[in-house]
Parts: C-alpha cells; structure tokens; sequence
C-alpha cells in the first residue's frame, strides 16, 4: 500500500520521495503468530461440528459470530502499539462500569438477564453481550501498558498496582457470579509480571497471601460453589453422594466422556449418546465431552495437541518481540487462553470443580468467541509488527537491574 506520497530533504541535499505508510513494507510475515491463527481456525471448526452434534440449529447463529470475531481480530491486527496502549486504560474503565451496571439492582430484565440467578449478560437485541469477556482483553492491555515504563515492579510493593488491575474486574466477575471467568485474571497478571522480571521471591510470597485470602474467603462462596468443589471431591473418591444433585452435570460428563472409547462414534451415534445422556450446557460448558463421544480420545489428544500448538505460537511470538509492550501482551493473551483450556478441560473430566467456563474457540457464545479472537488478534499485531524506532527494549535484567529489589 504505497500511501501519500511526500518529499524530504537529502542529507547532501536535494529531494526524493517517500511514503507516510511504510508499514507493510515492515512487517514480519514469517512470524510464528500464524500458528495461533492456525491452531485457532482448526478448533473453531471442531467446535462448530462439535456444536453440530448436539445443536445443529445453533451452527448458523455461531458461524455469523464467528466472521464477527474474525473481523475484530483482524481490526485490532492493524493500529500500533501506541494506539493499543492509548486506549488501554478508557478501555479498561469502560468494561469496569459495565460489570458495575450489572450488579445495579433495578435494572430491567429487558435488558439485563438473569440465568439461574447469574446477572452476566446484558441484551444487545441481537445477542446477549457479556462484559466479562472483554474484560478479559481490557486486563491484558493495561497491565501491558502499566508495565512497559516500570522497574519498581522488581520490588514486593511494585506487584500492587498490576495486581490491582486484575483484582478490581475479578472482583466484580466474581460478584455475579461467574467463579471460572474470575479464575482467570490472577494466572494471567502473574505470567505477565514473571515476564516482566518480577522476583520470584515476591511472586511466591503474593501466592501465600493470595491462599491465606482465599481460605480466608471460603465462607463467602456461594453455597451452590462450595457444594460443586464439595461434588468433586466425592466424585474423584467414588462417593455417589452428590450425583443426583449438585454433581449431576460432573457425573453426566464423565459418562459420556467414557462411552467415547478411543475413537469416539459416528455423528448420529454420538447425537444419540448426548440426548439420552441428558448432560446440561453440552453445546457450551460441557462441549468437550462432545467432542470426545465423537471423536473419541483421539480427539481429546487433537484438541489439547492444537492448543498445544497455540500455546507454542504465542510464547515464540513473545521470545521473538524487542518491544516491552508486544512482549507482555503475547505472553499475558497466550496464558490467558491456556489457563482458560486447562480449566474447562479439567472440569469436564472430573479433576476439577465445575465452574461455568467456556472452552475457547469451540464452546458456543457470542462474547466469548468474539473475545478469544480479538486475543489472536492481539497476537498477531505483536508477531507482524517490527518495534519502531523509539522502542523501550524487552525486560532483560541483570546485576543493575537486581539492585531495584
């Protein structure tokens, strides 16, 4: 894209032409991004046969979706970094009073709509809209951008205010209740501060605190979340206690999970095998037991293979920037998407509690394959775009540096 074109002065004088948009003529094609957006492409297809299995009528609605996300991906591919970091934090303070305007009490149903005592989604007409998603985005940004500039985070008192910026929306997240979005935050801002050069030291003693709070916090979970982690339990010890109740969908899962076998069933029997096993959210929580009824262990292996792959792409991209801002974002997008796999993967097979969580790319929603996307995207921005001429270099500490903790 050649762009307007302008005349500048010669060192030895004299004029020759250049152009004001020079940046594709700049841009990293070989990046290992394309592996993210490889893997992300292969799960978003699994995911719409996967959803095809239980609720083919839904296929249509997620594939419009699914341009959707592809569209703001590549939107926030192009604009720089400075651009990103500018609006970080309106961003930010944005999705904060929209997870604000869900807990106002009030507020019609018309436009806020309560699922099983849920207030997360907010009636877009068309679709539901769920902030917590783009906080998700909003999180990565702005740490990104608190830590570009700083140094004092190689101190204990630094780590507050990163912390901060994801404690206040998970806080918020975890007010409507949405336990598994809020699960999310603190991993993310953690990989983001250890990419940064935060202490490990700190970084431990952070965790204890965050363990003596969360036991500390116990008390305040909702019955229904201490009864799930309760099911868990059981479940893992062969108790049956819970299986009619509140671990119904975990026994449900693992069923079908196991009548999968190695290679799973046709479609129609692997349909037949979901309606009867009568497992709740299987198109959206629970859509890994689908897929692996369908496809089997083989197709377990494949999923977490291609995430696996994901993971690869956004660590390279990260190794592979020169840029304090590209680096954390690729590393804090990256972790985010993983942690997110980890948990709804684990929950589905019974080795950890059932907390309402998508799988990304491949669960149906409308938020939450539009936010997953926009990661990639973010990803990709950071793989195709070199540093410009005024960067601050990538955290790179040594003995100088260690004289800040």
């Amino acid at each position: 894209m050649s762009g307007r074109a302008r005349s500048v002065v010669r060192p030895g004088g004299g004029l020759r032409r250049t152009s004001r948009r020079t940046w594709l003529h700049r841009v990293n094609w070989l990046t290992p991004a394309w592996l993210c957006v490889a893997a992300a492409i292969v799960l978003t297809a699994i995911g719409l046969a996967a959803i095809g299995t239980t609720r083919p009528e839904l296929v249509p609605k997620q594939s419009a979706i699914l341009a959707i996300g592809l569209l703001a991906a590549a939107m926030v591919t192009w604009p720089s970094h400075r651009f990103l970091q500018w609006i970080s934090w309106p961003l930010l303070i944005w999705v904060a009073v929209l997870l604000v305007f869900l807990l106002v009490p009030g507020v019609p149903e018309a436009i806020v709509r309560p699922r099983n005592g849920a207030r997360r989604w907010i009636n877009l007409v068309v679709m539901d809209f769920q902030p917590s998603e783009l906080a998700k985005v909003a999180v990565v940004l702005a740490i990104a951008t608190w830590l570009r500039f700083r140094r004092n985070h190689r101190r204990l008192r630094g780590l507050l205010p990163p912390l901060l910026i994801a404690l206040v929306p998970m806080g918020l997240v975890l007010l409507e209740p949405d336990l598994g979005t809020a699960l999310l935050f603190l991993p993310t801002a953690i990989a983001m501060l250890i990419a940064a050069g935060a202490r490990l030291r700190d970084l431990c003693i952070v965790g204890l605190l965050g363990l003596i709070g969360a036991g500390a916090m116990t008390p305040l979970l909702r019955p229904h979340q201490r009864d799930r982690i309760m099911a868990m339990w059981a479940q893992m010890q062969g108790d049956t206690t819970f299986v009619d109740d509140i671990g119904y969908q975990g026994q449900r899962a693992m069923t079908l999970v196991g009548a999968g076998g190695l290679t799973g069933h046709g479609r129609e029997q692997a349909q037949r095998l979901v309606h009867w096993n009568h497992l709740p959210e299987e198109h959206n929580d629970m859509v890994f037991a689908v897929i692996i009824a369908r496809w089997g262990l083989a197709g377990a292996i494949v999923t977490w293979g291609l995430f696996g792959l994901l993971t690869l792409g956004g660590l390279l991209v990260a190794a592979q920037c020169r840029e304090a801002f590209g680096r954390l974002v690729a590393v804090g997008a990256t972790t985010l998407l993983v942690t997110q796999m980890v948990v709804n993967t684990g929950m589905t097979i019974g080795v950890m509690p059932i907390t309402g969580m998508t799988l990304p790319f491949i669960s149906a929603g409308g938020s939450s394959l539009v936010a997953v996307w926009l990661l990639i995207g973010l990803l990709l921005n950071v793989g195709l775009r070199p540093p410009s001429r005024l960067w601050r270099e990538t955290f790179e500490f040594g003995s100088e540096d260690d004289s800040y903790g």
